[in-house]
């Protein structure tokens, strides 16, 4: 008998250093650094590129508009969105982690539950009416 050969392992590299990155600014959040209130997230938004900064403005108005409750705050460096101090939703712009896209996602706090499996990260690319609708929806809902 022949020993069964073992299947070979991919070695781990590490993160990334975009990775590396948001930990850091998560970090920093802890350590007790500036994180809410409406200055700071736009602070953040006005940093983004163009695409991504013209898409989080459009995402922030429509939050503050349709969730004033809502607190804004970053989140591992992100504009988010929290309730009672737990994020509800943030803003992630495409070149954070080198994405071909920005994304619009949803913690587990966020009313969205569907049956056994629902989507809470949605790709945005243009801001339309119709995903200005899509988004009120899902605000709507992931606040209820």
């Amino acid at each position: 008998m022949s020993p069964a050969k073992a299947t070979p392992r991919k070695k781990f590299k590490g993160f990334t250093a975009e990775e590396r990155a948001a930990m850091k600014e998560y970090v920093q959040e802890l350590k007790g650094g500036k994180v809410e209130g409406e200055s700071v997230v736009l602070a953040k938004i006005a940093k983004l590129g163009d695409a991504d900064r013209a898409l989080a403005k459009r995402v922030h108005a429509l939050i503050r508009a349709s969730a004033p409750h809502l607190v804004p705050r970053l989140w591992y460096g992100m504009p988010a969105y929290a309730r009672d101090g737990k994020v509800v939703c943030f803003f992630q712009d495409a070149r954070k982690f080198k994405s071909r896209y920005a994304t619009l996602g949803f913690s587990d706090k966020a009313n969205l539950d569907d049956g056994a499996m629902w989507p809470v990260v949605f790709a945005l690319k243009e801001w339309t009416a119709t995903t200005e609708a899509s988004v009120a929806a899902l605000l709507k809902k992931a606040v209820s």
